[in-house]
């Protein structure tokens, strides 16, 4: 009975837990458009924490983006501080003028997301290659333009509904 409790204790922190929302309040006049930033070559710099805020994972991935007017496809390619390397190539279809839905490996029915704004939100399940085999997460993803050619990516992960970590990444794109 105690175990439940504490789990049940836990599940209601992190419900608590605040997370942005496209309703709230715009902090720039800036509109984000997602084919338009990742058409072409990207570089982002990002960490993996943990729950409790540690440092788990640190990266840098390439991402190679080509629009051709209904479809972005992303070519992620991540370099890990241990050496290890993993891929990822995202099939991004545009569904309204700010709505999305995406296919990858691993990732579980659609992807969904709608821009607004300045800011960018994508949702999705996905079964995240670990070194025990795989593990299988839902995110809430999120990205802000912050200036031209610079967006902040902000993504919770969740694993039962119980927030397990958060990856943040620096996205620049290359030659604007």
């Amino acid at each position: 009975m105690r175990i439940v409790f504490i789990l049940l204790s836990l599940g209601l922190l992190s419900a608590c837990a605040g997370r942005p929302d496209l309703s709230d309040e715009r902090l720039s006049a800036r509109e984000f458009n997602l084919e338009e930033f990742f058409d072409g070559q990207v570089v982002g710099y990002g960490q993996f924490q943990d729950r409790f805020g540690t440092v788990r994972r640190r990266f840098e991935v390439q991402v190679a983006g080509d629009w051709d007017g209904r479809v972005l496809t992303l070519d992620e390619d991540f370099t890990y501080e241990d050496g290890s390397t993993e891929t990822r190539v995202w099939t991004l279809t545009k569904t309204g003028d700010q709505t999305w839905q995406g296919t990858a490996p691993g990732v579980i029915g659609l992807a969904m997301g709608e821009e607004r704004g300045d800011a960018f939100n994508w949702r999705y399940t996905i079964d995240l290659p670990v070194p025990e085999g795989t593990l299988r997460v839902s995110f809430d993803d999120w990205m802000w333009q912050m200036k031209e050619g610079r967006v902040l990516n902000r993504a919770y992960m969740d694993k039962f509904g119980v927030e397990i970590g958060e990856v943040i990444i620096w996205f620049e794109k290359q030659g604007s």
